[in-house]
């Protein structure tokens, strides 16, 4: 249509042309074709189906009945594009606690998962179990065609990640992992700023996983374990290492790939049966022993160029915190202190008085943001920037320090 007008206003012209009866002709039979094409569109408007998906509720199931899962069904329940229509856990007890607290009436409550993907109206998995159970539960939602949300980390083994993404390239269906800080206010605000020149390229990153995660947590007599938890950068610090990729990338919705890694660990806590409860300010003594180093220190290359430096550290004697460190030929980031070229006169940082990625009750993480937009991706049809395939880039980067422990050799990616 545009084509047709600009050709009719081509046709008459801005200024007085004589008007012979071959040009009045070819301007009569230019606006016809106008009016027709006009005609035409207003039956395609009019005739137009919307796509049933956008109609259609997505139905949610929801694996796992622990902590996180709470979140989970927060979000999905306040999106209104989803709704919860099942729950499966090893207790039923844990369902029915999960459904109560929710409010949720006349759903499917599951202790057999085979059985609970066959719920009727199940459209996403959302698997928060342990996560030596994360791989299995993927393979098996992808294989009965449902979208997926998966907890971290992923995965316990190079192998395990391998068979998901297998089985999800095959099934075709949507995933999306939960680096849930993509979603945080000032993740999302010094993204854009990257994206916006404000810092010019980024030439190095650094991110800091520091957490006292001790048994005062649920899920610490999982995680402590090495056939279970595997190691701190990959139970918890694998956060950081999202936060490192993300930022080293120039835009909005990119995050970069690490090529080589080379990475020590150490600490004091692995073998100890003290600790120190951050949440209460005691120290504890008889605790269960943490099986693996509490401090990993990681240098990253990436194929942009930048390099960056990632850490975890579960020794720490201190409440939760996420240090953030990004710096350009253009400007600096610590935290939520910003120092930019485009701040002409700048004689101090500027402070962006925001939410901090400071806190570590699941209740302080914005799951709403990462469900609302997962959902946009699915009756979208389109991929998130935080499906498998690009968490699988951040798990290897765990996996290749554990690799440069044994070896001493800078490790290169990716492996997959």
């Amino acid at each position: 249509m545009r084509g047709v007008a600009r050709s009719c206003e081509e046709l008459r012209g801005t200024k007085q042309t004589k008007l012979t009866k071959q040009s009045l002709r070819k301007e009569r039979d230019c606006f016809a074709s106008l009016a027709m094409t006009n005609i035409h569109i207003f039956h395609m408007l009019s005739n137009r189906k919307e796509n049933p998906m956008s109609e259609k509720k997505l139905g949610v199931l929801i694996h796992g009945a622990g902590w996180v899962s709470t979140q989970h069904i927060k979000a999905f329940q306040s999106n209104p594009h989803s709704e919860v229509v099942a729950i499966s856990s090893r207790r039923l007890e844990s369902c029915q606690l999960r459904a109560e607290e929710s409010e949720l009436k006349d759903i499917g409550l599951y202790t057999n998962y085979e059985e609970a993907l066959k719920h009727e109206g199940v459209d996403i998995v959302s698997v928060c179990t342990p996560q030596r159970f994360h791989a299995e539960n993927t393979i098996a939602a992808a294989e009965a065609g449902k979208n997926i949300v998966i907890e971290k980390p992923i995965a316990n083994s190079l192998d395990e990640m391998k068979a998901m993404r297998k089985t999800v390239h095959e099934t075709g269906v949507k995933t999306i992992v939960s680096f849930v800080l993509r979603w945080n206010p000032l993740f999302e605000t010094l993204k854009a700023m990257i994206a916006d020149d404000a810092f010019g390229d980024v030439y190095f990153v650094e991110t800091d996983y520091q957490h006292d995660i001790a048994s005062w947590w649920t899920g610490y007599e999982e995680a402590r374990k090495k056939d279970t938890g595997v190691s701190a950068l990959l139970t918890g610090g694998c956060h950081a290492i999202d936060a490192l990729r993300w930022f080293a990338a120039k835009g909005q919705y990119e995050a970069a790939q690490p090529i080589e890694v080379f990475a020590y660990s150490g600490g004091y806590r692995k073998g100890l049966d003290r600790e120190y409860d951050y949440i209460s300010g005691v120290w504890r003594e008889g605790t269960p022993q943490l099986e693996y180093d509490d401090l990993e220190v990681a240098l990253v290359k990436f194929d942009n160029g930048a390099l960056g430096k990632v850490s975890v550290n579960y020794g720490c004697i201190m409440p939760y915190v996420f240090p953030i460190e990004i710096f350009g030929n253009k400007g600096t980031v610590k935290d939520n202190r910003i120092w930019s070229h485009k701040y002409l006169g700048q004689k101090d940082w500027v402070e962006i008085p925001t939410i901090l990625p400071d806190g570590a009750d699941v209740t302080h993480h914005p799951f709403q943001g990462q469900m609302d937009h997962f959902l946009e991706c699915i009756l979208a049809g389109e991929e998130s920037h935080c499906n498998l395939d690009d968490a699988i880039r951040t798990h290897e980067v765990a996996f290749a320090a554990l690799q440069c422990y044994e070896t001493g050799q800078p490790v290169k990616l990716p492996f997959i």
